[in-house]
């Protein structure tokens, strides 16, 4: 039986190269984002048989029918990855009601509703899920109080979510970036961020996807947030 990933957020940043990851190692690949053309062109770098889906985490229906025609295409998803995510930083005093639900609804409902609609099948096969948090979740961040909640609910979800599913052979696991090259981060000053870390630098999508694999093919680890900062968490 072909080993089928499904990577929500899978068409830039984190998710594709996640995605790149796990093709190399033989999975077939469901690559799904909100701008379906993108995702086509992910699915179709990646070479091999994957397929790109349209899907807004944010809708319930949207997932349960991306879930339905994942597997109807491609079989049993047994392996999940939560990449998909927004910022909109701002002081609390100066953030709108609106940027506040709408990293609520793709940072953490989002997740909680892909890993609802992945128990289907999870439940009777077994399976591993792993959502990217942030650092900024753990340790907060000024302008960024609402994105931090999202991220560090995402922890107490995840971490809820293993003791659930844990008999039935499923692992949940966080990994929690701090700064990475991605569209996320290249508006900031790097030289100004990286003297707060200690290994001197931003870190690469491609280091962190290494830690999402690894998370993916533990056997015998669940609920654990592994953190990939460069060592910025022993300085904030």
């Amino acid at each position: 039986m072909e080993k089928v990933c499904a990577v929500f957020g899978g068409s830039r940043g984190i998710g594709k190269a996640v995605a790149q990851l796990m093709a190399q190692k033989g999975y077939r690949l469901a690559i799904i984002s909100r701008n379906l053309e993108v995702a086509k062109a992910t699915a179709g770098e990646l070479g091999g048989n994957h397929l790109a889906f349209r899907c807004d985490v944010a809708k319930e229906q949207d997932v349960h029918s991306t879930f339905e025609e994942m597997e109807k295409r491609l079989g049993p998803v047994r392996f999940l990855v939560n990449a998909a995510g927004i910022n909109r930083d701002s002081l609390l005093v100066r953030t709108k009601t609106e940027d506040m639900i709408s990293q609520l609804h793709t940072n953490l409902l989002g997740t909680m509703l892909t890993c609802k609609a992945a128990m289907k099948t999870m439940i009777q096969q077994g399976g591993s899920i792993v959502n990217v948090g942030s650092i900024i979740g753990l340790k907060g961040n000024v302008g960024q109080s609402s994105y931090s909640a999202t991220k560090g609910g995402l922890v107490g979800f995840s971490r809820s979510l293993a003791k659930e599913v844990a008999r039935k052979k499923i692992r949940v696991n966080v990994v929690a970036p701090g700064f990475i090259h991605t569209d996320m981060t290249k508006h900031l000053k790097e030289e100004h961020f990286k003297k707060n870390i200690p290994l001197g630098r931003f870190g690469e999508a491609l280091e962190v996807a290494h830690a999402v694999v690894f998370l993916l093919e533990s056997p015998y680890i669940t609920g654990h947030v592994l953190i990939v900062d460069g060592g910025l968490q022993l300085t904030v």
